[in-house]
């Protein structure tokens, strides 16, 4: 394996969540584990497949543990076809999910919010957000951190025509 690059290491399958308003804004959730930068790090709801589940599936329970949001409360409007991919900066490489994987194999998911903003919990049991807001597409990608950026650019070229 190179070190540098994780070349050796699998990628951690993982779904993401696009949830979006009725006018077509995104969730935005401020990571809980920032670290005090300067800059916050904004995010879309995210997560691991377990063993055994189907990427909607496991979209709809990212969902629900890092929003509270239930399935019920959202309609399905797209996929991405392929799996997008990003690898994780050297500097996090051994220290991320126990050093076995180089970064994520990620099957995105735009669900649009059929209920209030109040039904949006993020103090949740095991809490991801610190704060979130609806935010517009450009908006979302200069929030993210860099390594992350590219699949976010991705994710939203495939989603645009449902987006504000």
């Amino acid at each position: 394996m190179d070190d540098a690059t994780g070349g050796g290491l699998p990628y951690r399958p993982c779904v993401g969540v696009v949830l979006i308003n009725r006018e077509g804004r995104i969730f935005a959730g401020q990571r809980i584990d920032n670290g005090g930068a300067s800059s916050p790090a904004w995010q879309m709801p995210q997560g691991g497949i377990d063993p055994g589940e189907k990427p909607k599936e496991a979209a709809l329970r990212e969902l629900w543990e890092e929003t509270g949001v239930t399935a019920d409360l959202v309609e399905k409007v797209a996929k991405t076809e392929d799996w997008l991919t990003y690898d994780l900066p050297p500097e996090l490489l051994g220290r991320v999910w126990g050093g076995k994987y180089r970064g994520q194999r990620q099957k995105w998911f735009l669900f649009r919010f059929l209920g209030r903003d109040d039904q949006i919990r993020i103090d949740t049991e095991h809490p991801e957000f610190a704060a979130w807001r609806w935010i517009g597409a450009d908006e979302m990608i200069a929030s993210i951190v860099p390594f992350k950026r590219a699949v976010y650019e991705q994710v939203i070229q495939a989603f645009r025509p449902h987006l504000a």
